[in-house]
């Protein structure tokens, strides 16, 4: 019967609160009528049950600060204990005569709205049984002036209403509130399970495809090598010798791939300083696109490492790719330090066509079918990669620079009759914002020599940035 919610604790901490208030405002009305009504009551019974009542809430302050969520019956018997208190208050003080004997109301409609029917209905007869005897057996009230007596009670049914209302509307408001936060969060975990299982099922789809090419692999690369050789002695094929190069280049490139797949089922990466890992990393993937024109805007923070980097290494190359499908003419990367701290963010912008309107709300949810051949998985891994490290991408349309058409040509463009205005290139930006450690100078010098160690032991093994099937 525990309450596995974001609203747990918040009940209890309510309850606290509202019984604090309940104290305060007992003892400002028993000091009120005793003194200035000229109402006899029974002040040590009713001093000792509020005494009680403070030992109770201190009790239930020290539960508070507790980290594991309260169950239906303990709340349960911390409404009890209030409806036991102002029945006991009740009692020693006029009984169903006391124009706060409707305080009762509060109470039940917070039972409503934290507890189950069957337990609330169990306060509710609680709470009618102690109405009913406290109509046949309590202290009267012992006036000084008698005849003042309704309207006493008319200030007193006033003062209760305003009461009620205050407490009614502020606890069940910030109870709705709260059980709607909680629906939320239900909602985004089984949304970021559903990703999650889509993540996995295209990992185990993607190792499934890596065992069953292994063996054609390996005989195109055998093929390709004995062509090679043939090549040198059968004219006939010689024509076809940098064709041969290029396949077996390609080839290479499909078994280190394999290879990283391999190594990285078990391996995770190592934390590297920013500035020292950004450049080989980037070294690495204009290896394969020579033929883009990129730039590195900058090398990132030195003062930042990252605990992952062959995901964050996964995800940017992902990025990256798309960016160099899009504008072979424009590529650039800029790693910089967030306003939040803690975070970094990794810039990548190109001048292709931008991001479709028929894209824009499926990118990154699931595999869509892109306009240039792609089918998206690569871009849904890079979303699913980013929130399991505490990230998040972000996709919008810019113009990059020195690409103004529209504006700059605005003069030109007018000078023609009827001409129409030239359209501006657009472009899309794509930024990566995911949570970094700041560390110290002398920490990031050892930061930086185990990462160039683990990056030359990754080269020397084949394992350079993969090409993931683009969006």
């Amino acid at each position: 019967m525990h309450r596995i919610t974001v609203s747990a604790r918040v009940n209890l901490s309510h309850l606290f609160w509202l019984r604090s208030l309940a104290i305060i405002g007992q003892l400002c009305t028993i000091a009120f009528v005793q003194l200035f009504i000229g109402v006899q009551l029974q002040l040590p019974a009713m001093l000792f049950v509020i005494a009680m009542e403070v030992a109770f809430n201190g009790v239930t302050w020290l539960r508070v600060t507790q980290d594991r969520p309260e169950s239906d019956l303990e709340l349960f018997g911390q409404l009890w204990v209030d409806l036991g208190a102002l029945s006991a208050l009740l009692f020693l003080s006029g009984g169903t005569t006391n124009p706060f004997v409707s305080l009762y109301l509060p109470s039940l409609a917070i039972a409503a709205a934290v507890l189950p029917w069957y337990l609330t209905a169990w306060l509710a007869t609680f709470a009618v049984a102690c109405y009913v005897l406290l109509g046949f057996d309590n202290v009267p009230l012992n006036l000084d002036n008698p005849a003042n007596l309704f309207d006493y009670y008319r200030a007193g049914m006033w003062v209760n209403f305003m009461v009620s209302v205050c407490l009614i509307v502020w606890f069940v408001a910030r109870m709705s509130r709260a059980l709607r936060q909680r629906d939320t969060a239900l909602g985004d975990a089984q949304q970021r399970l559903l990703r999650d299982e889509r993540a996995v099922a295209l990992g185990v789809q993607a190792a499934t495809v890596a065992h069953e090419i292994g063996t054609p692999l390996s005989t195109i690369a055998m093929l390709t090598e004995e062509l090679r050789d043939v090549a040198h002695t059968d004219k006939g094929l010689a024509p076809y010798s940098a064709d041969l190069e290029l396949l077996d280049k390609q080839i290479s490139l499909c078994t280190s791939a394999l290879a990283r797949l391999r190594s990285r089922a078990s391996a995770t990466g190592s934390p590297q300083v920013v500035s020292e890992w950004l450049g080989p990393f980037v070294e690495q993937w204009r290896l394969r696109h020579p033929h883009v024109k990129f730039e590195l805007l900058d090398n990132g923070p030195s003062d930042l490492s990252l605990d992952d980097t062959v995901a964050v290494g996964q995800i940017l190359t992902i990025l990256l790719d798309n960016a160099a499908r899009a504008s072979r003419d424009f590529v650039t990367l800029r790693a910089s330090s967030t306003a939040r701290a803690g975070y970094i963010d990794f810039e990548v912008c190109d001048a292709g066509p931008g991001i479709p309107a028929s894209l824009r709300t499926s990118l990154g949810a699931a595999p869509v079918d892109s306009t240039q051949g792609g089918h998206g998985v690569g871009l849904y891994l890079a979303f699913s990669s980013a929130a399991r490290l505490g990230g998040s991408i972000v996709l919008d349309d810019v113009t990059p620079p020195g690409s103004q058409s529209g504006e700059a040509g605005g003069g030109a463009t007018a000078g023609h009759a009827g001409g129409a205005r030239a359209r501006k290139p657009r472009g899309t930006r794509a930024v990566l914002r995911l949570p970094a450690k700041q560390v110290k100078a002398g920490e990031a010098n050892a930061a930086a020599r185990e990462g160039a160690a683990s990056t030359a032991s990754k080269i020397g093994s084949g394992e350079g940035p993969a090409r993931p099937d683009a969006a």
